[in-house]
């Protein structure tokens, strides 16, 4: 059974990478580049836990998941908290959301730093629970960690003032609720397949974008175009 899950994770890796890779293409500033390529690293996470549910099935020797199985808590719980509140504040105009999201990415960095350091020196584990995948380490485990990462987070995500990510955010909190109500132990391997499997809605922030330099554009086009006429019209009358 253990072989069907890799092939989702892998599968699943290749579509979002599909779409990752045409996100990326929207790119138009070198401050977008963080955030245009959350969902192709989203889809090369999914693509590590592939390699997991081979190890834990047999499939790879011990070593190979071990590699996998660190790759996969390291990213998740080591760089999340601090490359999402970034990625969100590099895009943000001036304002009081990007002062909060600068602070966020502060607290982040401190949170990766810390759980890193933690990760390094307590050995984590991975065991298939239900079939679902249970990464577990002592350090990460406490309310404390818990709180600072949903907040840098979706609490990042959900304060930018792009619709789209913001709906993002909205998800993934509204998810992980529903993952740690009725499955726990497989926190950190649910929320990321959620979350993988949503981050399309991020190259709609692109899209929203491009509507939005349109409107603006529409509208100073009107208005020199009134003033022009106005122009002519007191030329008209000398």
């Amino acid at each position: 059974m253990d072989i069907y899950f890799a092939v989702l994770n892998f599968t699943l890796s290749g579509a979002i990478g599909l779409v990752g890779l045409l996100t990326f293409t929207k790119v138009s500033t070198p401050r977008e580049v963080v955030f245009a390529s959350l969902p192709l690293l989203f889809a090369l996470h999914q693509f590590t836990e592939g390699f997991v549910w081979l190890g834990v099935s047999g499939h790879i020797e011990q070593r190979a998941l071990e590699l996998a199985a660190g790759i996969f808590i390291y990213y998740a719980q080591g760089v999340l908290p601090f490359l999402v509140p970034l990625a969100i504040w590099l895009i943000e105009k001036d304002g009081y959301r990007k002062k909060i999201l600068g602070i966020l990415s502060l607290l982040g960095l401190s949170l990766a730093v810390y759980t890193m350091y933690g990760l390094a020196i307590v050995p984590s584990s991975v065991t298939v629970v239900n079939d679902t995948l249970s990464y577990t380490n002592p350090w990460t485990e406490n309310i404390y960690d818990a709180t600072i990462y949903i907040l840098t987070t979706c609490g990042a995500l959900m304060l930018s003032s792009s619709i789209a990510v913001s709906l993002f955010g909205l998800l993934n909190l509204i998810g992980l609720t529903i993952i740690f109500l009725l499955r726990p132990y497989g926190f950190t391997s649910l929320w990321c397949l959620y979350s993988a499997a949503i981050s399309g809605l991020l190259y709609f922030h692109f899209l929203e974008r491009r509507i939005k330099f349109l409107q603006d554009l529409k509208a100073k086009s009107e208005e020199f175009s009134e003033k022009f006429n106005n122009e002519l019209e007191s030329l008209s009358k000398r």
